[in-house]
């Protein structure tokens, strides 16, 4: 286990997810690469070794610049998905959330478990007040995971995001620094 890792429980950590692990990304995207990009790019922007490096540079120099930040999720050692901030602005204090699991991995609350550490550290460490989340429309696992953290569904962008050729309705819920702190603090959204 790294020093930098955080544990969710069974068997499971969260930890960095950097350019130097791209063939162990790779590998994993490819375990799962049509669930993965059923309503994400991710497995599209990755397709080999040296495109996976580029991918995890970009999020590196994303950190570097404080404008996103990507952690992987490991079962049992094994990465088998990730969660992220698209997009940070420490300046307005708001970020966008997403994630990623391959099936292997699905239905255990890990991404709950992983997003719940992440927006901990963005509102308590980072000062963010509001952190977001966008999902396809028929994500139902991604949407019933907004739900569980316990934010509220703000609307639809109708048809605004084209993947694979096809428009998608795109989902905004969002969860401010106040009302996490008071969803934290009484134990919803659990």
């Amino acid at each position: 286990m790294s020093v930098f890792s955080r544990s969710l429980g069974d068997g499971a950590e969260l930890g960095p997810l950097e350019p130097w692990q791209a063939e162990e990304y790779l590998a994993h995207l490819d375990r799962g690469r049509e669930h993965i990009g059923r309503f994400i790019p991710l497995p599209d922007v990755a397709p080999d070794v040296p495109s996976a490096r580029a991918f995890l540079q970009a999020y590196a120099d994303k950190t570097a610049a404080d404008t996103g930040r990507i952690w992987g999720i490991r079962q049992d050692g094994t990465l088998v998905g990730g969660v992220l901030f698209r997009t940070m602005d420490p300046a307005a204090g708001t970020c966008e959330a997403g994630c990623w699991l391959e099936p292997a991995a699905v239905g255990r609350g890990l991404v709950t478990r992983a997003a719940r550490v992440i927006i901990d550290w963005a509102v308590d460490v980072r000062g963010m007040h509001r952190v977001e989340w966008q999902v396809a429309s028929g994500n139902t696992a991604s949407v019933n995971v907004a739900r569980r953290l316990g934010m509220t569904r703000e609307g639809v962008l109708r048809e605004s995001r084209v993947h694979r050729g096809v428009r998608l309705d795109i989902e905004v819920w969002s969860v401010l620094a106040p009302e996490w702190r008071a969803l934290r603090a009484g134990g919803a959204g659990a």
